[in-house]
């Protein structure tokens, strides 16, 4: 989950800088290598003796909603990747953090416990110290606007995405129950699948499937970069979702909040040496401050684990 969700964070941020325009195209790459997934599922159906879960009515409405928000999840980072550096991207990221374990208790009754507000008052104080220094990072050829916009898209995604966590866990404790670890497996390609679906639906209305080529051409490094980050975009994408989705069946939503928000520092560490990011004081500030809101979560729900 980690190395996964680094490299395509970083990876967004590289489409965008090689040329890419297209938020939907990216978006599509995040969900286009569903059949990853279901590759590593079908040795279990056809050697083992495992046999599919029934797809009832229910499970199947819970799917598609999860789908429909993990695509609109995936297009909001896209936006926020197209105007902003991948370090400030992440920071904003680690909001995540909060939303999962909000949602995490309100939603499947996991510990909200005081290490877990301390953190979540840290990580505000660091996205707001992002918010007030917004013009030392601003790439050239970005408005204000964009700038503006690219925030409010991030922090909306990591709402969502902790959202989606939560969901996911709902799922795997009233529908399919942790059996075995193919329903894991088993969510991941129905969700991938239907965002794959309404992502390309999305493609298709704006014609996107035809600038494909016309990016691909313009593209820094040619055609082979373009292919060959949508490639490996689509590859860690996958990989990284069915890590958290894994994570959320193994342990819970709050766990998966935390490691989605510990790639922060590993993120933005990345993008100053591979991207030459501005690392401006309020941002390296915002950076000790969500590192050290992490590891206050993290000993904090340690002790009470020990304690209980």
């Amino acid at each position: 989950m980690l190395v996964a969700f680094t490299a395509s964070s970083l990876l967004s941020r590289l489409y965008y800088a090689n040329g890419g325009k297209s938020k939907w195209i990216i978006s599509w790459a995040a969900v286009a290598g569903w059949p990853i997934t279901a590759l590593v599922l079908l040795p279990p159906y056809l050697f083992g003796r495992i046999s599919p879960t029934p797809l009832s009515l229910k499970l199947f409405v819970w799917y598609i909603l999860l789908g429909f928000l993990s695509a609109a999840d995936n297009l909001m980072f896209a936006w926020a990747y197209a105007y902003l550096p991948a370090s400030t991207a992440s920071l904003l990221s680690s909001s995540s953090l909060i939303f999962s374990a909000l949602f995490g208790y309100f939603i499947v009754k996991n510990d909200l416990n005081l290490s877990s507000v301390n953190a979540i008052v840290i990580i505000t104080a660091g996205t707001v110290i992002i918010a007030l220094d917004s013009e030392s990072d601003r790439y050239p050829g970005v408005t204000g606007k964009q700038y503006t916009l690219g925030f409010i898209w991030d922090i909306l995604g990591s709402a969502l995405h902790g959202l989606i966590f939560a969901l996911s866990e709902l799922v795997f404790l009233k529908l399919l129950g942790r059996r075995s670890f193919h329903v894991v497996l088993e969510q991941q390609v129905m969700v991938s699948l239907l965002a794959f679906v309404f992502t390309s639906i999305g493609l298709v209305v704006n014609n996107d499937f035809q600038r494909m080529r016309s990016e691909a051409s313009n593209f820094k490094h040619g055609e082979g970069s373009y292919a060959m980050v949508l490639t490996w975009a689509a590859i860690t994408f996958q990989l990284g979702v069915l890590a958290g989705t894994a994570i959320v069946f193994l342990a819970s939503t709050v766990l998966a909040g935390v490691l989605n928000a510990v790639r922060v520092p590993l993120t933005a560490i990345a993008a100053v040496v591979l991207f030459h990011d501005p690392m401006s004081g309020f941002k390296i500030l915002s950076l000790v401050i969500t590192v050290w809101g992490l590891g206050s979560y993290i000993v904090g729900h340690s002790s009470s684990k020990v304690n209980s």
